[in-house]
């Protein structure tokens, strides 16, 4: 009883309403009528339930004389219940067979389905003819305009009826889509013929770094720069000449990968555009087809290195004893260069095995500048005749966290590859180095031919080269896979004077610190204490909870590194003002590791894992005053 009350709640409403009203929904069923609705058309209790079918009641009317006489019921049905499946919004007036007048006024609602209201005007009509009858001394005119005023201010009243119903279902149903666009993890938006921003779903930050939400009515050149307007614009204009675009671009200032596809607006008034972060996409992607090369060169290297290498062993050995012996000139030079070549052999099974073999990233603090000078000094005896190499490094003294082996060979690799390719004596290489954001950038920029368009696209490719056999093709591959070890990009372009190959790797300074290492286990604590003071910060050690907390106080102290599972309590107890940085073998999802209130470092874990923690490590924040 009490689960119909709402129903009858609304079904006494309705019945007070002076009006016939009926609600029949998307299936022509009746969904609610008052009682008006059935004393008006005196209509029988079955055509009142609800689940009636409208055709059921029209056939009643129809065949009763409603309409007037028909001269084929069965069409005249059909007619008006075809009519209901395309419903359209509507007031007219009309006589009835029992001489009363009734205003019919109907709209559709937004579930499907309409509301229709019947008010009986037989009063107000009747009122209208007495007052032509017996008002002699007013003109017909002015009689005439007063009926129709009357007449078409009742239908402005049911059509603003329906406008204010529409503009509901529209401004609902625009918040909705609006609500769902900004939940969509990329940029939705539209721009006009101009170039500006006519709507956006407000998350162009997540997608472009650095920009701002509030685009509309600005360009795009104002919202993301003039380089990356430079990029869109030649598509845009194909865009907005009618023919879609999707393409992927980088973005300058962050280094990300955007998919963007642009889509004519068909009223022709601009482009819809959709921007998609695809930087996991494409590195997954890019791993993938390298780890397949590299897995080759594995398969490869493992399959032949031991045949390959005692032939070689062979090859060597009876050259040497050739070499050895007083031979004519011409063949005392082909002994030779058979040697060199042997030599080649061996040198390109080392590399294969290196490049096929495991790495792993290993950080520790550099001096960067002093590390490019240190190569530039190893590169310029190996350069050809009149190249100069010239070391251009502007950047501070703050050590940075990187991998100085990783990034002394690749640059390395990179002059010799733009020494390569500078033909003929003479010449300039140009070894740079800069801040740029929160990234470090290392290029290096050669007066060769520059790159091919096939080199721009596939140079990345172990075993790719265009150096007609001289070369391996691994060099600017393996310098492309530790860069990217450590989360590093690597660009390749053609300047006015020859190719200039950029490598931006994260700007990790390093800021020494006084650890509290907070750890039970010896052997552990001892690998973890070799760590941070390799990575050149001080350390300060407690095996258990109490001992931590008495030493929690000391000046001087930084940072806290504790296990999350101590022997006498957990080392979330020691959470306070110091920045703290966790670790634990427990796996993700443990309601103890749950309770973190920053990340955490799974066990074991590198020393390359361990200095990016703690380089994002950022004390919490201090609890609000009661």
């Amino acid at each position: 009883m009490i689960a119909d009350l709402p129903a009858d709640l609304t079904r006494s409403g309705l019945n007070l309403i002076g009006q016939a009203l009926s609600i029949f929904d998307a299936d022509l069923r009746l969904a609610v009528a008052n009682s008006q609705y059935q004393a008006m058309f005196d209509l029988p209790e079955t055509l009142t339930r609800p689940g009636t079918r409208f055709e059921d009641t029209i056939r009643f009317l129809v065949e009763r004389g409603e309409y007037g006489p028909q001269d084929d019921p069965p069409a005249a049905v059909a007619f008006r219940v075809e009519q209901a499946r395309t419903f359209q919004p509507h007031y007219f007036e009309r006589e009835r067979a029992n001489g009363r007048w009734i205003a019919v006024e109907g709209a559709p609602l937004s579930q499907g389905g309409w509301v229709t209201v019947y008010t009986d005007i037989t009063e107000i009509r009747r009122q209208e003819s007495l007052l032509r009858a017996r008002s002699e001394e007013l003109s017909e005119q002015v009689l005439d305009h007063a009926e129709r005023l009357s007449a078409a201010n009742r239908e402005l009243a049911a059509t603003n009826a329906a406008l204010k119903e529409a503009q509901r279902v529209l401004t609902r149903s625009e918040a909705r889509i609006r609500q769902v666009t900004e939940m969509v993890p990329a940029h939705i938006a539209h721009v006009d013929a101009d170039y500006r921003y006519t709507f956006s779903n407000r998350q162009l930050p997540q997608v472009f770094p650095g920009s701002d939400a509030g685009i509309i009515g600005r360009s795009i050149e104002e919202a993301l720069g003039s380089g990356s307007f430079a990029t869109l614009r030649p598509r845009l204009d194909r865009a907005l000449a009618g023919d879609p675009q999707v393409f992927e671009m980088t973005h300058a200032p962050s280094g990300r990968r955007i998919r963007i596809a642009l889509t004519p607006d068909r009223a022709g008034h601009g482009v819809y555009v959709l921007s998609t972060d695809v930087s996991a996409e494409v590195q997954a992607r890019e791993a993938l087809s390298h780890a397949g090369k590299r897995s080759l060169a594995a398969q490869l290297t493992s399959g032949m290195a031991h045949d390959f290498g005692n032939l070689l062993t062979i090859i060597l050995g009876l050259q040497g004893r050739l070499a050895a012996r007083d031979l004519p000139e011409v063949a005392a030079g082909d002994v030779h260069a058979t040697l060199a070549a042997a030599r080649r052999g061996a040198a390109l099974l080392d590399r294969l095995a290196r490049i096929s073999g495991p790495r792993e990233v290993a950080l520790q603090p550099v001096d960067l500048p002093a590390l490019l000078h240190e190569v530039a000094a190893l590169a310029r005896p190996s350069l050809g005749d009149g190249i100069k190499l010239h070391l251009d490094c502007d950047l501070g003294s703050q050590p940075l966290l990187l991998d100085p082996g990783a990034v002394q060979d690749s640059a390395l690799n990179l002059i010799l590859n733009a020494n390569a390719a500078i033909a003929g004596p003479g010449g300039r290489i140009t070894l740079s180095a800069r801040r740029s954001g929160e990234w470090i950038e290392i290029a290096v920029a050669d007066t060769g031919h520059g790159f091919s368009d096939e080199a721009l696209r596939r140079a990345t490719e172990p075993f790719f080269t265009t150096k007609a056999g001289q070369g391996s093709g691994l060099g600017l591959s393996m310098v492309y896979d530790q860069t990217k070890l450590m989360d590093g990009t690597m660009r390749l372009d053609n300047t006015a004077r020859g190719a200039l190959v950029t490598l931006r790797l994260p700007r990790r300074p390093v800021a020494r610190q006084m650890v509290l290492l907070v750890e039970d286990d010896d052997t552990i604590r001892a690998d973890i204490r070799a760590m941070l003071t390799g990575l050149g910060h001080a350390v300060i050690e407690a095996a258990s909870l109490s001992e931590a907390r008495a030493m929690s106080d000391l000046p001087g102290l930084t940072l806290i590194l504790s296990d999350m599972q101590l022997g006498d309590g957990l080392g979330l107890d020691l959470a306070g003002p110091l920045p703290m940085l966790l670790m634990t073998s427990l796996p993700p999802g443990d309601p103890v590791r749950a309770r973190a209130p920053g990340p955490v470092l799974t066990k074991p874990f590198t020393t390359a894992r361990l200095a990016a923690a703690l380089s994002q490590t950022k004390a919490p924040a201090c609890p609000s005053p009661p």
